[in-house]
């Protein structure tokens, strides 16, 4: 295998422990929408079946109504922004060891999300991970969020690796496996910290499965 120059891995679920803020957050959010009730709760569904998506397009699939969607995605950033205020999330186990492995190991890390900038950053800051990684994108910053590759192939060109046989793509949904997988990424693996279930990666291609982001390590430390 090429080595390894540039890992792209995600926050809420995989390096981020945030004990069901996103859900709390997105449901919240549509609540305010005032929807039916079985239109609320095929909004959840849709929510939990698109986990790891860019907010905003979720809200714009469910709600079908810029408007609506543009305060429904505001009021998301703002309820788990407040949760991170509050200091309800926190590093993963062995999260912050791998980033200095892997960058003891001249491998550059990207941190890549759903959320919006503004809570991306307020989330690096208060784990204060302003130093450990390499760089931090959201949807916005590549084009389109996943199940697209532009997050992946943006994190790829902006800090110069080689190709996608250097790439390596990590997180915890179905979303980000097809996310790597169509970026090309030389290793795509699942991790079973956060939303998704084995069997949920299992059936969205995942090559790997780890238990924890640590798992990645033996796979690209070569």
């Amino acid at each position: 295998m090429t080595r390894i120059t540039v890992a792209c891995l995600d926050m809420a679920g995989t390096t981020v422990a945030d004990d069901g803020t996103v859900m709390e957050a997105f449901t919240a959010a549509i609540a305010e929408q005032a929807l039916p009730a079985a239109a609320f709760s095929q909004a959840m569904r849709d929510v939990r079946s698109s986990m790891g998506q860019s907010k905003i397009e979720v809200f714009r699939r469910i709600l079908d109504d810029e408007a609506a969607a543009v305060k429904a995605n505001e009021s998301f950033e703002d309820h788990y922004g407040a949760a991170v205020g509050r200091g309800e999330v926190a590093a993963m186990p062995g999260a912050e060891d791998t980033f200095a492995a892997l960058r003891d190991a001249g491998i550059k890390v990207c941190l890549n999300t759903g959320f919006a900038s503004v809570t991306r950053d307020a989330i690096i800051s208060r784990l204060g991970w302003g130093s450990l990684i390499d760089l931090a994108l959201s949807p916005a910053d590549a084009g389109r969020g996943r199940p697209w590759p532009d997050m992946p192939l943006t994190a790829l060109l902006r800090l110069r690796g080689g190709g996608v046989s250097e790439l390596a793509v990590a997180g915890d949904t179905g979303s980000d496996i097809e996310s790597g997988l169509r970026a090309g990424a030389a290793v795509v693996a699942g991790v079973l910290t956060g939303a998704g279930r084995r069997a949920d990666l299992k059936q969205a291609g995942a090559p790997l499965i780890l238990d924890t982001i640590a798992g990645l390590l033996p796979h690209v430390l070569r």
